[in-house]
């Protein structure tokens, strides 16, 4: 029954130290070990083993129930381990998969990782980056929530708790060791999993790296089901296309935006200093004869995109979208397309209706969703308190230019946390802290310094791992050695290739200082910026 409603799909992994196993003996000791562990015998009798063994480093594991929109068929490891996968129920309809990967060196940490989308697909990139936990059906699809409202909490929060509460009981078991220090990181959904997690089970993480927070959980969502409804599909009349959006509009964007740091070089650095004047895209504008322009109603349309989405009483619902990002959100969001998991998320889960048409989409419907908050899944809180007096460090981070959440709600997050505390920088600090990265998309990738070590992407493999570069040695150095991050370091490689080597480097600020360039020297020179508060929230 379970695998027809939802299979969440769970993957724990402990945080590997870089020492080299010894061979012979200690190997075939340790595939024994590995072998002869019986973790059914611990937990409750419902769960299932569905395999245990030992694997050696450099093998190609697949997946071959894996849904292939996963895009997961296969994973090299880096480590000799033990793996043990697990069907674990959490009600008669729904459950999860876990995997618990046991390296041989183990210096006691943990830390589990997220998903994105609607996705219920293991990142099995991040647990060979090191570790990690996911919690999501065997998909992409979100069809696995139609009138099941257990597939909804597991997905919302129940198989990312579940999953920490199995590791912790086996885990020491099989290492005959108490358990260190316990992290997360995940980006998007994830980034949402584990502010959500912060705040349902404070004690669950000491640290946790939160990138491009999917908060306002159902409030995004409504948000990206609008632009169907702005955009048109590819057929309509004033329709945009994707190359209208990279060219016409993205060179004015950079025009109007680029410079305001001081420095042409195709990135907006702050988006909060950039408000398009859509007017100047306008055909005739100021008596030009430009024919690279658009018609009156193809402006309203971008300066709909540019303006944030507003409530009927004309408070903010959803921030803007980021200028720049346009790029790729092109070819997504602006796509003429109903955006899939927006449409999916009402169909299954708030209306109940798989028949929904997206073009119908209103305002009304996003008041819906928030009344109704399946699963408690919006991940709105206003003060994270409790988490903060167990010890809990939050670091965040997110790309100026992501074509999928807007930066701007990270940054209204941060100050809706602020205002708990009465915008006191010092009690903030001591918890929480906001980096925001230029250049970068949707949680990598971008034109800019891109990389701070968020995941298990070939690039966070071509930096340090030390808290000057890496997010999670970050949050680790700040949660076990008191030493908060001020700064990250941002890495860019030539081609995006870490075999090109590093192209240049950029200083990313936490909020809400900016990074800002000194007015001299090379750009491309990390020591020609500095981190300045500007006073802005």
């Amino acid at each position: 029954m379970a695998w027809m409603m939802l299979s969440l799909c769970v993957s724990y992994l402990l945080l590997i130290l870089a020492l080299k196993a010894n061979a012979g003996e200690d190997r075939l000791s340790f595939k024994s070990k590995c072998l002869g562990f019986k973790p059914q015998a611990h937990i409750s009798k419902s769960v299932v083993l569905n395999r245990l063994e030992y694997v050696p480093t450099g093998t190609n594991l697949t997946f071959p129930d894996n849904d292939a929109s996963c895009s997961r068929p296969s994973q090299i490891v880096t480590g000799d381990l033990c793996r043990v996968a697990l069907y674990v129920p959490t009600s008669k309809q729904s459950g999860f998969h876990y995997e618990l990967w046991l390296p041989e060196t183990w210096n006691g940490r943990t830390l589990a990782t997220g998903n994105g989308g609607l996705d219920g697909c293991i990142k099995y990139e991040d647990i060979a980056y090191g570790f990690g936990t996911n919690n999501g059906h065997n998909g992409t699809s979100g069809a696995a929530f139609y009138q099941n409202e257990d597939v909804v909490i597991d997905f919302s929060w129940r198989a990312l708790h579940t999953s920490v509460e199995v590791g912790r009981k086996l885990t020491p078991l099989f290492y005959e060791r108490e358990l260190g220090k316990s992290y997360y990181i995940g980006c998007s959904l994830g980034g949402r999993q584990g502010i959500d997690n912060a705040d349902k089970f404070p004690t669950d993480f000491d640290g946790i790296v939160a990138g491009s927070p999917a908060v306002d959980f159902n409030s995004l969502y409504s948000w990206r089901a609008t632009f169907f409804t702005i955009t048109g599909d590819t057929a309509s009349p004033d329709y945009i296309s994707p190359d209208t959006w990279k060219t016409t509009i993205h060179n004015e964007v950079l025009r109007q935006c680029d410079y305001i740091d001081g420095v042409n070089d195709g990135i907006i650095e702050d988006p909060r200093l950039c408000h398009i004047d859509t007017q100047q895209l306008l055909c005739g504008y100021n008596n030009s004869t430009s024919t690279d322009c658009l018609s009156a109603a193809q402006v309203q349309k971008v300066k709909t995109i540019f303006d944030d989405y507003l409530w009927p009483n004309g408070t903010v619902l959803y921030p803007r979208m980021n200028p720049g990002s346009e790029l790729l959100a092109a070819d997504g969001l602006y796509s003429g397309k109903a955006y899939g998991p927006s449409a999916d998320w009402f169909k299954y889960v708030i209306l109940g209706e798989p028949s929904w048409d997206p073009t119908t989409y209103t305002v009304d419907d996003a008041l819906l969703a928030v009344q109704k908050n399946p699963a408690d899944i919006d991940t709105w809180p206003s003060s994270l308190a409790a988490f903060q007096d167990q010890g809990g460090k939050i670091i965040t981070y997110h790309g100026q230019q992501d074509q999928q959440i807007s930066s701007l709600n990270s940054i209204r997050f941060w100050e809706r946390l602020a205002a708990e505390v009465d915008y006191d920088l010092d009690k903030m600090d001591a918890y929480y802290r906001l980096f925001r990265i230029p250049g970068m998309n949707h949680c990598g990738s971008g034109p800019g310094a891109w990389t701070v070590g968020q995941g298990g992407s070939p690039s966070s493999y071509g930096i340090p791992f030390d808290k000057d570069h890496n997010v999670l040695a970050a949050v680790v150095d700040w949660v076990e050695k008191g030493v908060a991050p001020d700064e990250i370091v941002g890495s860019k490689f030539v081609g995006d290739s870490v075999a090109g080597g590093i192209m240049y480097q950029h200083r990313h600020c936490r909020y809400p200082y900016r990074s800002t360039y000194s007015g001299d020297g090379d750009p491309l020179d990390i020591e020609s910026w500095h981190c300045v508060n500007f006073g802005g929230y």
